[in-house]
């Protein structure tokens, strides 16, 4: 019986994903449009209500699961709508994992041991270990993502029609129309693995909670992968070079003619190519950069939002290097498993804690942009 609800529950929070999901693009297109209505505002902003809406089905379809999960390992299951509001039913699950944590006998692994752990290790006082202040960019975000249910396949993409239709005279046969043309973009599922040892010491020892700190570096190391995936892929559309005394007319010509209109274009720039963007002024001395409530980084030029992500993202820090055109229509990313972590055996005597995840990502339609050198590197 829970078997059965636990797979309904399941099934119901994947299609609010994928609603979530379609309901995001469906918003982002609309705000991404230089020529929106005030229909097109009055629709995002439902929009984006209906998936604040969705979200919090989600999260209340996640707490059902949790009480389900656990009733079928022979605790009773309390009544779903009557949740308690004690924090310790709250944190129930993460002390869970903690005390997994704990309990895992690692001897001889290599990985975070005491000394590793020693900031986290109290002498007389309890140390808290502070982030590295960094940007971690999600480049997923920007992109078609959807959700894959085998190893490989083919996402079909409708070309744009470019047949016409004919003049007839009255009650005569209908003409053949030209049928839709679809490219099929072939995916093939790999598996990224990575793994983090943890010594029972420093586990023994630390004074803080190993859980988040094992969580957080898992999924860092899991956006980090998705963004070389997808950076790879950018970096492999056709090149175009901006030099310095024509850069603003080079620019203008590639959204302007070199681009379908179409397209809704956008501007990824890395951190230095969007410094130059910044310093760019017209003939009467303003800056080209414009503020933009729909851009990623509260810029645009010429109409076109801008997004900035890191220089390495793109090549090596200093260089200025941008993805320019429709990023959605450019590529697809393939989820078959987001980030999973787990205790698995070692190749010696001991255990260690094993993230895995499933994706691929590929080059979708090969017009929708270009990768752009700027001034900086270019020089270089």
């Amino acid at each position: 019986m829970f078997r059965e609800k636990i797979k309904e529950l399941l099934a119901q929070k994947e299609g609010k994903r994928a609603l979530i999901n379609e309901k995001t693009n469906e918003m982002r297109q609309l705000l991404s449009n230089e020529d929106a209505t005030d229909e097109d505002l009055t629709r995002a902003k439902s929009l984006r209500s209906e998936i604040e809406a969705a979200e919090k089905e989600v999260r209340s379809i996640e707490d059902d699961l949790k009480l389900y999960r656990k009733a079928a390992k022979g605790n009773p299951a309390p009544d779903p709508h009557k949740r308690s509001q004690n924090n310790e039913d709250e944190n129930e699950e993460k002390r869970n994992f903690n005390a997994y944590l704990h309990q895992e006998h690692r001897d001889g692994t290599t990985g975070i041991t005491s000394s590793d752990a020693s900031v986290t290790i109290p002498e007389s006082i309890i140390y808290n270990p502070e982030n590295e202040i960094k940007t971690v960019t999600d480049l997923s975000q920007f992109v078609q993502v959807f959700n894959a249910t085998t190893a490989s396949g083919s996402y079909p993409i409708l070309k744009k029609a470019t047949a016409q239709m004919h003049t007839v005279e009255e009650l005569a046969k209908n003409p053949d129309l030209q049928k839709p043309e679809f490219l099929k973009v072939a995916w093939q599922i790999a598996t990224y693995r990575g793994a983090i040892p943890i010594s029972q010491e420093s586990i023994d020892d630390s004074a803080i909670d190993l859980t988040g700190l094992v969580a957080r570096n898992a999924k860092e190391q899991s956006l980090n992968t998705k963004n070389a995936a997808i950076a790879t892929i950018f970096k492999g559309f056709s090149a175009k070079t901006v030099d310095g005394s024509n850069a603003i007319d080079d620019l203008k010509k590639i959204w302007n003619v070199d681009l379908d209109v179409a397209y809704n274009k956008m501007i990824i720039a890395s951190q230095s190519f969007y410094n130059w963007l910044d310093t760019l002024k017209d003939k009467n001395g303003r800056y080209l950069l414009q503020d933009s409530i729909s851009s990623p980084s509260g810029k645009a030029v010429s109409g076109i939002n801008v997004a900035v992500i890191e220089d390495d993202l793109f090549g090596a820090k200093g260089e200025a290097h941008a993805f320019v055109g429709d990023p959605y229509r450019a590529i697809i990313l393939a989820n078959r498993k987001d980030l999973q972590v787990r205790w698995v055996d070692n190749d010696i005597y001991g255990q260690y804690l094993q993230a895995v995840l499933r994706l691929d990502v590929k080059k979708a339609d090969e017009n929708a942009g270009y990768f752009v050198t700027g001034p900086s590197a270019a020089s270089k």
